[in-house]
């Protein structure tokens, strides 16, 4: 099975001291976001979880500790986009990601980091020739050190629109554009480009639209196969990527983006950071009395099939 850290939150940079100790404990307890009182305990044994995926816009607090997985099978989506303050108040430095990213990438080596320039929305601030210029910088600088640049565009979620009012999709001749002139660059700088629940007729400038994290994206990063029970992936309809098993807790991301589809609101998410504790089972808050704990039903998913570099 694929344990996942990044669909709810943003585990590596605000919470890697109680996902270590999780590792330790080789167990955690997961609460339902649509159940409140059901509790899912998966267990973190290599015998079973066949890797660890990790989302984040901020790998380096899990830096130095990555010696402490080295049981697992590691794959990495590091988000680094060019917006500022205004759209991210609590992302560090980009250079400074950029670094990270780069640290990274020669610990557990170039295929198992994607760099995930997204949410795109375009602004009078951040207008299309801005994306152009900034993706073509921060490709040259990740030249070498990530295989694949992960791209999409903004969603209007209810979430959103409250919080980012003042946000607007991208239109489709903006699309066309960005996945032109994207291709071209991260061509230049040895990147497949692909996008994350995207099409738009984008795979006419070479494009992968399958996914980007895919059955296939995970056997040739991690060099494995994997023989997937139905069911296993797909958040959304039409998302072939393998995201179930994920122990995050939506409203718990402090990054604060006002694009955000994660959180419903910033007093929600401080409440809930005062309810974290490191020693939990559980990312937020401890066990109720009134919670059901169920096992989690897991195997690994590795084929005996020799690999083949596809």
């Amino acid at each position: 099975m694929i344990l996942n850290t990044g669909s709810r939150t943003d585990i590596p940079a605000f919470y890697s001291t109680w996902f270590l100790n999780r590792i330790k404990a080789q167990s955690v307890l997961v609460r339902s976001p649509y159940a409140p009182n059901r509790l899912t305990r998966y267990r973190i044994s290599p015998d079973v979880v066949d890797a660890i995926c990790f989302c984040t816009k901020n790998p380096t607090p899990m830096l130095e500790h990555l010696n402490e997985l080295s049981s697992f099978r590691q794959f990495w989506q590091v988000t680094v986009t060019p917006y500022g303050t205004d759209i991210e108040p609590n992302v560090p430095n980009k250079h400074e990601l950029l670094d990270a990213v780069i640290s990274l990438s020669e610990l557990v080596g170039t295929e198992r980091v994607f760099w995930r320039y997204d949410p795109i929305f375009i602004s009078e601030k951040y207008s299309l020739e801005y994306h152009l210029r900034a993706f073509n910088e921060m490709a040259s600088i990740l030249k070498g050190h990530v295989s694949s640049s992960v791209i999409s565009f903004i969603d209007l979620y209810d979430k959103t629109k409250r919080n980012f009012p003042q946000v607007r999709e991208v239109n489709e001749q903006e699309i066309q554009q960005i996945g032109s002139a994207f291709s071209a660059i991260a061509k230049d700088n040895e990147m497949i480009l692909r996008t994350c629940h995207e099409d738009h007729g984008l795979s006419r400038y070479g494009i992968d639209c399958s996914g980007c994290m895919t059955r296939k994206v995970l056997e040739q990063a991690l060099q494995i196969n994997l023989e997937v029970p139905s069911g296993a992936s797909g958040a959304r309809q039409g998302c072939r990527c393998l995201l179930s098993a994920d122990i995050g807790a939506y409203n718990t991301c402090n990054h604060a983006c006002r694009y955000c589809y994660a959180n419903y609101d910033m007093d929600t998410v401080r409440r809930n950071l005062r309810k974290h504790d490191p020693d939990s089972e559980l990312l937020i808050g401890t066990v109720l009395p009134q919670d059901e704990i169920v096992d989690a039903k897991q195997e690994s998913w590795l084929s005996r099939r020799i690999h083949l570099e596809l």
